[in-house]
């Protein structure tokens, strides 16, 4: 397939983001990661959604890490530093799965405590369902799995439509309506510097696509049996949205119900926060995270 490759000047200097760059090679792709902290000790991956890239969990990286944790954080394919296909038709969500399962073997990750967000619980909960004895606990925050069975809602489907429709799919802007608070220029940069021209935004644009509407979408029975997997998840499981998402409103309360280990946990509802609630609370889903861990 065609890779387009950001060049690494795109990444120089971002404000906020010292974190040396970590590349590994899954089904001849080119997938970067933050990788700090201490390698021995309990890894935290942390995996964003779109079109954000790791640069999403730059200030809580240093909180977590400080409390002596590893953390790994991936740049999902087509997104941030990671190799971006070109042909839309290349991404798919099992592919997106795949790809990512393929860090967790690459880098033998064990005892996973996986703090997830938009497409990173899509992502990431099918991975704690199929590969279920890595990990040890989860942190959910402003994500779901959905299956098709049910509507997503007016906010989605705008959303949805947009992805589609924008004649330039402006990520930096698209990362500032999702938070509360306002972001300087510099960052708003550093969430366009993947994207260099429209080539480089194929896997941004088709991501919304992938997401399951339908009963018979192509991701439905594949999250069917995660859900058949998760409805088990006896391991401690933690909810922590933000309190003005409009895309997942309501939807720790799916988690909360269904999920064994998410049952007498501390869940906790962010204020002030929007979608992106890393960047408007960054510090305070960190130090949850660090708590529930040490919990």
């Amino acid at each position: 397939m065609e890779i387009y490759r950001t060049p690494d000047e795109r990444f120089a200097a971002l404000p906020g983001y010292p974190f040396a760059p970590h590349y590994l090679t899954v089904d001849g792709l080119r997938i970067h990661y933050v990788d700090e902290g201490p390698r021995d000790a309990p890894p935290v991956l942390l995996l964003h959604g779109e079109p954000s890239w790791s640069y999403l969990y730059r200030t809580m990286i240093p909180l977590i890490t400080q409390a002596g944790y590893r953390i790994v954080a991936p740049d999902l394919v087509g997104l941030g530093r990671s190799d971006k296909p070109i042909d839309r038709a290349a991404y798919t969500y099992a592919r997106h799965v795949a790809w990512m399962a393929g860090v967790l073997v690459a880098l033998d990750l064990q005892g996973i405590t996986l703090v997830c967000q938009d497409w990173g619980g899509l992502i990431g909960l099918r991975l704690v369902a199929e590969e279920a004895a890595r990990f040890a606990r989860v942190v959910a925050a402003n994500t779901g799995l959905p299956t098709g069975d049910q509507p997503l809602g007016r906010a989605f489907a705008v959303w949805q439509r947009f992805s589609q429709t924008s004649p330039d799919f402006p990520v930096g802007n698209i990362i500032q309506n999702g938070c509360k608070t306002a972001l300087a220029p510099a960052v708003l940069a550093s969430y366009d510097a993947p994207f260099p021209d429209e080539r480089a935004k194929a896997g941004a644009r088709q991501f919304p696509l992938l997401v399951p509407t339908t009963p018979d979408d192509p991701a439905a029975a594949a999250n069917r049996a995660a859900w058949a997997v998760l409805r088990t998840w006896d391991k401690p499981f933690l909810t922590a949205f933000s309190d003005s998402d409009p895309i997942t409103q309501g939807g720790e309360r799916i988690f909360q119900a269904l999920i064994p280990g998410a049952r007498g946990q501390q869940h906790v509802t962010i204020g002030g926060a929007g979608h992106f609630l890393q960047e408007d609370k960054g510090a305070e889903l960190a130090e949850v995270v660090v708590r529930f861990i040490g919990a």
